[in-house]
């Protein structure tokens, strides 16, 4: 047993007051959380472990609070110790979206997910979140050049193509700076999503939240990482989503205005997610996620034929990348 792990026993028998229970882990993500399943023999709860030198488990506990406050199902939170990393939460279960998703049942689970979309993003309170703005925009999508590029590729940009990869960044970041700016997960996707019979879905992996462009959760949800829809698909939840937040906006923002700012906050997106997932590799020595960089890539590869301002970008993935990532997908 480690150390970690003996701390979290303590922290029942003597925290919570728990003498007779079991533990279990219940999933790992991408930082160094963990979680665990305790059954106390009467009911079962979560434990999330966010060791202090790793992980500030705050900002969870705030952004929980908000988003129970605008009605998001996310966990109630029944005890916690920040300084130790320590969080009691109800359990949501261990049905992922990702585990359940089907051409049966996608159209109601994504309406249920679009629904909570749209609640968080108009009822949660954003008062002293982090902004994301053209800073830290930009130094997410240096994940791509720093880390899937240069250190997992090994591919050196000329000239001509650093000048171009620059220029297509100010046209991401410019994009996302225009639109209206709202409560933003950073991570609503299918992985991050519980199916439960109750107020479904349950929210969870939100303490990066910050004040943001109004498309970023909604292309995280429908231009998913790990589970991947026809096009024509997409553009119909995406129109199910306009329709439902078209109210709020300014009448000079039109289904077309709305789909370039989605397009392209995708870019960015992708771009820093195939930049996360070498870092994942290289720097935690989790290589789980390195299969699902040419998916995250193909979504670049789409906007072809629709934005000519991508077109140096897409010969980049197309010529370079992807025929390197055929070598080092899974060293």
């Amino acid at each position: 047993m480690t150390r970690r792990l003996e701390s979290i026993h303590e922290w029942i028998r003597n925290g919570l007051g728990f003498d007779s229970y079991t533990l279990k882990p219940a999933s790992e993500d991408a930082s160094f959380r963990r979680y665990y399943r305790i059954d106390t023999g009467n009911f079962t709860r979560v434990i999330m472990d966010a060791p202090p030198d790793k992980e500030d488990c705050r900002p969870f506990l705030e952004i929980s609070r908000r988003l129970r406050d605008a009605g998001v199902h996310v966990p109630l939170i029944h005890a916690s110790d920040p300084d130790l990393g320590f969080i009691l939460m109800d359990d949501l279960g261990s049905t992922l979206y990702l585990d359940l998703l089907s051409d049966h049942n996608a159209a109601e689970l994504y309406s249920d997910a679009i629904d909570a979309l749209a609640r968080m993003q108009d009822r949660t309170d954003v008062k002293g979140l982090p902004v994301y703005d053209e800073r830290l925009l930009l130094a997410e999508l240096r994940l791509f050049r720093d880390w899937l590029l240069d250190i997992h590729l090994h591919i050196r940009l000329d000239t001509n193509e650093e000048r171009m990869l620059n220029k297509v960044y100010d046209t991401l970041i410019s994009s996302a700076l225009e639109q209206p700016q709202t409560f933003v997960h950073r991570d609503y996707h299918s992985r991050n999503l519980m199916h439960t019979k109750q107020a479904n879905p349950g929210v969870l992996d939100y303490q990066d939240a910050v004040c943001g462009p109004l498309s970023y959760d909604l292309v995280s949800l429908l231009k998913d990482c790990y589970i991947k829809w026809p096009p024509e698909q997409i553009l119909e939840w995406l129109s199910e989503y306009f329709r439902k937040v078209a109210p709020q906006l300014d009448p000079a923002v039109d289904r077309e205005q709305f789909i370039r700012w989605f397009d392209l906050m995708g870019v960015q997106r992708h771009l820093k997610a195939s930049g996360i997932f070498a870092r994942l590799y290289h720097r935690d020595a989790k290589d789980g996620f390195l299969r699902d960089i040419p998916r995250t890539l193909s979504y670049i590869l789409e906007l072809e034929h629709r934005y000519p301002e991508l077109a140096g970008l897409v010969t980049l993935i197309q010529g370079r990348v992807l025929p390197a990532l055929q070598t080092r997908l899974c060293p």
